[in-house]
């Protein structure tokens, strides 16, 4: 939760607190402290926990997750241009049409925009 125990106010921490005072007050040192907390509840306990296999996919999966979701993102808009472009290609006989209509050779009945077109 990004909170030390000396910081946080969940009951967990409270209870871990308890706990570090009573092994301090039994003249246990600081080290033996950390290492009956991490053997009873993992290495969760420790504010910055270490790079393990255990705790290999909490370092990595947000950095794999972002970078997954990265990559299929621009292969989609890829693909999707790619299907966009091969709709939009004009057959030959498209393609001369347009260019008489945009000579102004093309008559209006052939045009389905022209309101002579649609009589």
């Amino acid at each position: 939760q990004n909170q030390s125990i000396a910081e946080s106010n969940a009951p967990l921490a409270v209870d871990l607190r308890n706990q570090v005072r009573e092994q301090l007050a039994a003249g246990k040192d600081k080290d033996d402290v950390i290492d009956y907390l991490v053997e009873r509840y993992g290495d969760f306990v420790l504010y910055e926990p270490p790079f393990n296999a255990a705790t290999g996919l909490l370092w990595v999966g947000p950095f794999a997750l972002l970078l997954g979701g990265a990559g299929w993102l621009a292969w989609r808009l890829r693909r999707r241009r790619s299907e966009i472009a091969a709709d939009g290609a004009l057959s030959a006989a498209d393609r001369e049409r347009a260019r008489a209509l945009l000579a102004g050779g093309g008559d209006a009945a052939s045009n389905p925009a022209s309101p002579e077109s649609r009589k």
